[in-house]
């Protein structure tokens, strides 16, 4: 069979999404779960401090989701089958299927364990991601859904749409009929606290994004997010799909403790355990340190972030480690801790100074 593209052939962004993919591979190791309300979250105790992975579309259809405190969800769901993480599990799974898209022939770059963009040259778009999808079911016994796009943002979007095991398409040509009414929040690289910050301005729907002043944008959220969110509202973003292998810029710890941390000095000890750990991930990338984050969660659920850059990139475990006690210092010592976090950011390689990581999907 020939495999090469037709003449009249054009370059499409496809987005690769599993349904439900932890959930699914729950299943696909115990059977006897299909169908019912699946929860994966912690140690799969509820009674213990931790937040819902993910949750099979029956648990959903209660109202579970990801990042839900498990308690609650099984408050939600008082028959549901509560599973501990397993993230060995998911990473074996998640390879299966990245080796399986590779197979197509195309390039792929992913995204996470349950997700890859595909570069695809093709005169039938919708023909492919069928094969896709066929591809990852007969390699892996799992689901996906592909999203059909012009560029990354596009394709990244039109998944959702065609979910669960669906394909949806969405280009220039059918933007504003499908996104131009729907809140700013469905945009990727929206949140809550970005969808309030735009309502502020008036700027409720995906077509009123695309209409505002530029220059209000790039006052709100300066000069590289400004211009970014602008450009969002009209569905513009790269179509270059980049296979080279992802290099982290940095690496982060934490921990929900069961019992809240009520004194400083426990505090700093937790704070220095963690820090230390992630000095000993950094070590193995081989790279230099030059922000230290610490996060911490008050009882009963207030959460905040401080950084510091150190004065110069180190590979000292004591320099981190200062750093990011200095930075517990600064917490509020009346206040109980459910929750702390440290990140350590690295320089990346060949760069001779530390760059500064684009917030549109960042995480501690």
């Amino acid at each position: 069979m020939d495999a090469r593209p037709a003449p009249d052939a054009r370059s499409w962004v496809l987005h690769v999404d599993l349904d439900q993919f932890i959930a699914a591979v729950e299943v696909l190791r115990r059977p006897e779960l299909a169908g019912k309300p699946v929860i994966v979250g912690g140690r799969g105790d509820p009674s213990e401090r931790a937040v819902v992975s993910t949750a099979s579309y029956e648990a959903r259809a209660f109202g579970v989701g990801s990042g839900m405190p498990l308690r609650l969800a099984a408050r939600k769901v008082p028959d549901a089958v509560i599973l501990p993480v397993d993230a060995a599990a998911y990473t074996e799974a998640s390879e299966e299927v990245m080796e399986a898209l590779r197979g197509l022939g195309v390039v792929v770059e992913v995204l996470g364990w349950d997700e890859a963009f595909l570069g695809v040259r093709t005169d039938d778009p919708e023909a492919f991601a069928g094969r896709v999808r066929r591809t990852v079911l007969e390699a892996t016994d799992l689901h996906c859904s592909v999203g059909i796009g012009d560029n990354k943002v596009r394709a990244k979007i039109a998944t959702g749409f065609g979910k669960p095991r669906g394909v949806f398409r969405l280009t220039a040509d059918n933007w504003f009929e499908v996104m131009g009414g729907r809140p700013t929040i469905d945009l990727w690289g929206i949140g809550t606290k970005i969808s309030k910050r735009l309502a502020g301005h008036g700027i409720e729907t995906v077509r009123q994004l695309s209409e505002a002043d530029e220059a209000v944008l790039v006052g709100e959220f300066g000069p590289r997010m400004g211009v970014w969110y602008s450009q969002l509202g009209r569905g513009i973003g790269s179509a270059v799909v980049d296979d080279t292998p992802w290099v982290a810029r940095g690496h982060s710890r934490e921990t929900t403790y069961q019992s809240n941390l009520t004194t400083p000095d426990e505090v700093r000890a937790a704070v220095r355990e963690l820090a230390s750990q992630v000095f000993d991930d950094t070590v193995k990338e081989g790279r230099p340190v030059f922000r230290v984050t610490l996060k911490v969660r008050y009882a009963p659920f207030f959460t905040q972030s401080k950084a510091r850059k150190l004065p110069a990139p180190t590979q000292d475990c004591d320099v981190v480690v200062d750093a990011a006690v200095a930075l517990a210092e600064t917490l509020d010592p009346a206040r109980e801790v459910r929750l702390l976090g440290v990140r350590a950011e690295m320089v990346m390689p060949e760069e001779g100074d530390p760059v500064e990581r684009t917030p549109v999907r960042g995480r501690l």
